[in-house]
This record gives C-alpha cells, structure tokens and sequence, in this order.
C-alpha cells in the first residue's frame, strides 16, 4: 500500500531538517566566520542582479513543488514537503533567533547592498 506518514510524523522530520540547516548554517557563519552579504554579493549578488537569496525563499519553492507533484508522488512529495519546511523555518530562525540578539541585527536583506 502507498501511504503517506502522518501529520506527526511530518512534524519530527520538519524539527530534524530545520535543526540540520540551522547547525549548518550556524557552522558556516560563526565557525567559518562567513557572511552572505559580504562572501557571496560579488558572486550570487551578480547572477541575481543584487537579489539575496534566503534558504527560505528555496524551501518555499521546494514547498510549492511539493503541492504540484503531490498526486503524482506522494511520497516524494511528502518529502520535499518536509525538507522545504525545515529550510523555511530555519532561516526565520537563523534570522531572528539567532543573528538579531547574537549581532543586533537581523540581517534579512532583499538585496545586497551598493558597492559589494
């Protein structure tokens, strides 16, 4: 039978995947001592046209694609579903549970300043 897990289920993968991002995340700013907006505007910033782009806006289309493939497979689906929503949350986390207090400022740019 093809089932899709449960609601709780979904909701311990989504806590593990957010927990996986953010440790990485967190490993890649402090550890490495890297800064999206100053180590990647000269490179993504200029594919993007200086648009910065958060793990959360990928987890939203991971999300999106999700629904759309939903009928067709569901499990994978389920999945995508699952690691689109760790990103997503891990980002508002990272965001704003964790830069904001560590380095009083949230960082949530929509472009990557001027001059970078």
């Amino acid at each position: 039978m093809n089932t899709v897990p449960t609601n709780r289920i979904l909701f311990l993968w989504v806590t593990v995947f957010t927990v996986i991002f953010e440790v990485i995340t967190c490993a890649m700013r402090f550890g490495l001592r890297l800064e999206s907006t100053r180590d990647t505007a000269s490179t993504i910033g200029r594919l993007t046209c200086g648009l910065r782009i958060h793990h959360s806006y990928i987890g939203g289309v991971v999300m999106l694609l999700s629904c759309w493939l939903w009928d067709q497979y569901p499990k994978a689906s389920w999945w995508m579903l699952a690691i689109g929503l760790g990103l997503f949350f891990s980002d508002l986390i990272h965001h704003f549970l964790v830069l904001w207090p560590v380095v009083s400022s949230p960082q949530f740019d929509f472009f990557y300043p001027p001059g970078l």
